[in-house]
């Protein structure tokens, strides 16, 4: 039995937490708001914008050389470092959790990607045939990482103790159909902070932001913000653009992977008075400021969190089929949904019926703010907890079991 004022102790195993990426903003958001009710121990190689005064942070160096070798690394020093806690300083963990596959024994595992379906969905991408030869290096690279990522998935997924938990509806059919994996998985949609993402600091931000940016005001802004740029649906946006040169639509990428690759297609296209390639900044709402819609054309994206906050903001979105918050849009209601992410002409007919009717950019802006206020971190952490806590029951029940037929 676990005492009334016992803290539940997790583990929270993720290479790195930054709230400059999706998936790992959602952890921190979540885990912060849990530390009243859970003494949490965060097992990462980094840490940035999480408050360490009430969270542990149990560092491990990180193996310096390409990203695989290290994750490599990582996927065996977290479990590790967690088993000599445990042996050695007596940190006993009732659930240890992690975003997506990063050890084989998490209790709990959110999914932010299935990779098996990535890869299909990215799988002419990824051809030899269809990259220039300087990036073969980095292509193999990559293919490999999505390979193990694969691999991680199957062992990880299929595994009927591990609690998964979802981050959109569209997921579980894709468990099913990948991997065979059935249940009622609990979805936890994203939350938004309402106090940085609304309509009000949108327009209090906008005309300095412009400016800053030497954006005019008869500029239509568009803006996509991801960190892998082909997921994201960067160049079929680019090839969206590219058959609008008369118009003055100009495009905002931010990315923390702004490559040679990225700038060479926006070259060949023609685009380099059209397409701005910006860093991320962490008052990442002076960008929706600056824009006038936001599209997210990915071609897999479990949830796709910056289009919701572009809809906290006010902003119009167009968002593909295939990312998760696509399930809380209404097409032409909240928000205009692309069916097909490879469309380069739905794509741009999309765009084109924003930029040519203002009242429907308005409507669909209203709107998409107010689907936007029902997601808020506090009732994702508070559904976290639950879900931690029947975690923890469940790995009581057998003990239960045992001591009653011992009795």
């Amino acid at each position: 039995m676990v005492a009334a004022n016992h803290k539940l102790r997790v583990a929270v195993v993720s290479p790195f937490l930054d709230k400059s990426y999706g998936t790992e903003r959602m952890v921190i958001e979540w885990i912060s708001r849990l530390t009243g009710e859970f003494e949490i121990h965060v097992y990462s190689q980094q840490v940035q914008d999480l408050d360490l005064s009430a969270i542990a942070w149990h560092r491990i160096p990180r193996l310096p050389g390409p990203h695989l070798f290290n994750f490599l690394w990582w996927f065996a020093a977290n479990r590790i470092w967690r088993s000599w806690d445990q042996r050695f300083r007596g940190l006993h963990h009732e659930v240890v959790f992690s975003p997506g596959p990063n050890c084989l024994d998490a209790d709990a595992v959110s999914i932010h990607i299935v990779f098996a379906e990535f890869l299909h969905r990215m799988g002419p991408e990824l051809k030899f045939s269809r990259n220039r030869l300087r990036s073969w290096p980095r292509l193999l690279h990559r293919k490999l990482y999505y390979r193990l990522a694969v691999l991680l998935e199957r062992n990880v997924y299929t595994n009927p103790a591990v609690q998964l938990i979802l981050t959109s509806k569209n997921t579980s059919a894709e468990l099913e159909r990948l991997y065979g994996r059935t249940g009622a998985f609990p979805v936890l949609y994203a939350g938004v902070d309402h106090s940085m993402f609304n309509t009000e600091r949108r327009v209090s931000l906008r005309e300095g932001m412009r400016k800053s940016l030497n954006i005019s005001d008869d500029q239509f802004v568009l803006l996509i913000i991801g960190n892998d740029w082909r997921k994201k649906g960067v160049p079929v946006l680019i090839d969206a653009l590219a058959g609008m040169r008369e118009l003055p639509i100009r495009l905002l990428v931010v990315s923390r992977e702004l490559d040679s690759e990225l700038r060479a297609l926006v070259r060949e296209k023609g685009l380099d008075d059209v397409v701005r390639l910006l860093p991320p900044r962490k008052d990442v709402e002076h960008y929706f400021a600056a824009a006038d819609a936001y599209v997210g054309p990915s071609l897999e994206d479990t949830y796709a969190l910056p289009a919701v906050e572009a809809m906290a903001c006010g902003l119009p979105v167009i968002i593909s089929s295939r990312a998760g918050a696509s399930g809380v849009v209404t097409h032409e209601v909240d928000g205009l949904i692309l069916s097909d992410p490879t469309s380069a002409d739905e794509l741009s007919g999309l765009i084109r019926q924003l930029y040519a009717d203002k009242s429907l950019r308005s409507r669909l802006g209203e709107r998409a703010a107010a689907t936007a206020r029902q997601f808020k971190w506090e009732s994702n952490a508070r559904d976290l907890a639950e879900i931690f806590r029947q975690v923890v029951l469940r790995k009581s029940l057998p003990a239960a079991d045992t001591l009653a037929r011992e009795s």
